[in-house]
């Protein structure tokens, strides 16, 4: 306990030297790209010469190292890991890290779900490397003690600063730059020598949008913030952390008309995220707010009356943390979006994920070459015609094997934004499918890793040509992607229960969708159909997203259903239940859905997330239909919110559909 009040107490005086700044970037002169500055105030370091660059790249396969350990030492050697390896520098400048490293539910997330096939190295940036390695094994070591899960002997602390490891490891965190920088305070007053300057966090985003101005402000003293204080308008409150929550604290000094809120941490004490919970989180603020630790001078010149006054500032430093994946391929680790192992766990799913998927594509099939690193982008998009294989009726399966990247190795350089993918297929220009929609992603916010294989073999009668046109495309206005595609043509080797293999070998496309307004129930009619003779099997096969964002949050954000009657008795429901959910896309990142975006990735939305395929709903509708030549059926399509047909006021959202009857035989 002595060593954790000692760590949380430090207060250290920001001074940089030429000198200093000379030997952390010495490899390589180091320029700030301006156009990859995200809205979390991340930003990106490039080389100016790519071909002089003073270290590995993402993607470049990772060298062997050995490093000591408080336990021994911990070697990689390529191809002889199992799982990945997750390399994570602590330094105790950052407030981010502090939290994330006292944090309760932080560390019970590291013991408890970090997969089982991951090793995480734990390194220190500073001269303190020792103790914060005891530091960072004390703090595991007391959450596992409560756990069942063994995780102890996948983690490994070094007493060795990074700058001192003697290997290739620094060059990544110095040259890849650091996500999140090092966010602080700096305050002045009248007759100090030096600034001082503190670390900060700030408050959350879900429930406070606003950002620091680049200006002086002056710091008001308002005991907890648990109650007005006039005397703060148009001055940044200065309040300790007990007696009511964060959010009480803010809302409370946002209505005194303060500028800001710095809640500071009693002595001995950590940082803590200050976030909203339950309730608070339908609330907007307007006023910035951040965590400190209480600055001594910074108190005393205030109960003096002495004014004191504060900035904010962002300074660069070095990466803390990136991964080697199972392939022993060097990878960047994405964005934290709150101080948690969690986002740490969630790469680790995506890399098992990924090495899975590697496997599912060793399998035989017969590959059909589409886009092969291609440009995406503009209203054309991706366009390819392939010559299809022979004997197509000997397939049952049709799985599509894509992947999105950016144009550079960095995450930097992806497109900052979430968009629909859509891929869609012609084989007779003049039939009535030319140009039906095959495949569906959603692109992730600046990461360049998403790679999937989605089954679509019941759009196989789609492809009933020796030759096909596909196209690629999002909205014409989105950064550019580089798009890769293969078709695979397999053989299923399960029949299910003995029963006879059948193949799909007709479609029957039925509805679309539309704007989610007032009108759009009032937009389909019944359709009836017959059975085609020789059918054994009918299936409901349909792909929907729900977008935009009306007072309601629907699409995206609301609970939406969707309805196929058949026959006026049988109803077919898909429904969105995790739209909105605060981790509803995190449950998905095992399927494929990118982690650690530079966005508000985590939520759950209406059947898509940001980074992931959209999975086909299929189901077997044989036993609602009358399956006589002769008769005749009917299937009628509705959609609900809440309930009810939608009826937003303002900006209604919009559903994106592709549904079909397929018939197998």
């Amino acid at each position: 306990m002595a060593l954790l009040r000692s760590k949380f107490s430090m207060l250290w005086i920001l001074v940089v030297t030429a000198h200093m700044t000379a030997a952390l970037f010495k490899p390589k002169l180091i320029e700030y790209d301006e156009a990859c500055e995200s809205q979390d105030n991340t930003v990106s370091l490039r080389s100016s010469k790519a071909s002089t660059a003073p270290g590995p790249e993402p993607g470049d396969l990772a060298a062997a190292f050995t490093v000591r350990t408080l336990d021994g030492e911990f070697s990689y050697q390529p191809g002889a890991m199992r799982g990945p390896v997750i390399i994570h520098a602590f330094t105790n400048k950052s407030g981010f890290m502090e939290c994330m490293w006292s944090s309760e539910s932080s560390l019970t997330s590291l013991v408890q779900d970090l997969p089982n096939s991951t090793q995480v190295l734990f390194l220190s940036l500073d001269d303190s490397a020792v103790s914060d390695a005891l530091w960072m094994r004390e703090q595991v070591q007391r959450v596992a003690m409560r756990s069942n899960k063994e995780v102890l002997s996948r983690l490994h602390f070094s007493p060795v600063p990074v700058f001192a490891l003697g290997n290739w490891i620094p060059s990544v965190f110095y040259y890849w730059g650091g996500t999140p920088r090092l966010t602080q305070a700096v305050f002045t007053s009248e007759g100090w020598n030096m600034p001082v300057v503190i670390k900060r966090l700030d408050a959350r985003y879900d429930w406070l949008m606003t950002r620091w101005g680049q200006r002086s402000y002056e710091l008001i003293d308002a005991g907890d913030g648990c109650d007005p204080a006039p005397s703060v308008a148009g001055a940044v409150a200065w309040v300790s952390e007990v007696n009511c929550s964060f959010f009480t604290k803010v809302q409370t000094m946002a209505k005194s008309n303060a500028s800001g809120v710095l809640v500071y941490a009693l002595p001995g004490n950590p940082i803590q995220d200050m976030n909203c919970v339950g309730d608070e989180c339908n609330s907007t603020l307007s006023i910035p707010a951040a965590m400190v630790h209480q600055e001594v001078s910074v108190a005393q010149a205030l109960q003096f009356g002495q004014p004191v006054y504060v900035t904010f500032q962002s300074t660069p430093s070095p990466n803390f943390i990136f991964g080697i994946d199972q392939q022993g391929a060097l990878a960047e680790m994405g964005g934290f979006l709150y101080p948690s192992f969690s986002f740490i766990n969630w790469q680790a799913q995506w890399f098992d994920f990924y090495a899975d998927l590697q496997t599912r594509l060793q399998s035989p099939a017969k590959v059909v070459s589409v886009f092969d690193k291609v440009q995406m982008q503009g209203e054309k998009g991706a366009v390819a015609t392939v010559n299809l294989p022979s004997g197509l009726l000997d397939f049952d399966m049709l799985e599509l094997d894509a992947s999105l990247s950016c144009p550079g190795k960095r995450d930097s350089s992806c497109a900052h934004w979430d968009h629909t993918v859509q891929l869609f297929i012609c084989c007779d220009p003049l039939g009535p499918y030319c140009n039906t929609e095959l495949g569906r992603w959603i692109t992730a916010f600046r990461r360049g890793i998403g790679h999937w294989l989605t089954d679509v073999s019941p759009l196989l009668p789609l492809l009933d040509s020796n030759k096909c046109t596909l196209t690629m495309k999002t909205v014409p206005w989105a950064m550019l992607w580089i798009v890769s595609l293969n078709l695979r043509f397999s053989v299923s080797n399960q029949t299910g229960n003995g029963e006879e293999k059948l193949h799909p070998f007709r479609v029957m496309s039925l509805y679309s969708g539309g704007t989610f307004d007032k009108n759009y129930n009032k937009r389909f009619q019944p359709i009836k159909f017959p059975v085609p003779a020789s059918t054994k099997k009918v299936e409901l096969y349909a792909v929907i997203t729900a977008h935009g964002s009306d007072e309601n949050s629907c699409g995206e954000f609301c609970v939406t259903s969707h309805h196929f009657l058949f026959n006026a008795v049988f109803n077919n429901t898909l429904i969105f239940d995790s739209a909105g959910s605060p981790l509803g896309c995190t449950l998905r990142v095992k399927e494929g859905a990118v982690p650690n975006e530079h966005g508000t990735w985590l939520y759950g939305r209406g059947g898509w997330c940001d980074g992931l395929q959209v999975n086909p709903w299929r189901i077997d509708i044989t036993k609602q239909l009358n399956m006589s030549v002769l008769a005749s059926n009917t299937v009628f399509y509705f959609g609900l919110f809440d309930g009810q047909d939608p009826n937003p006021s303002e900006q209604p959202g919009y559903i994106i559909m592709s549904s079909f009857l397929v018939f197998y035989k």
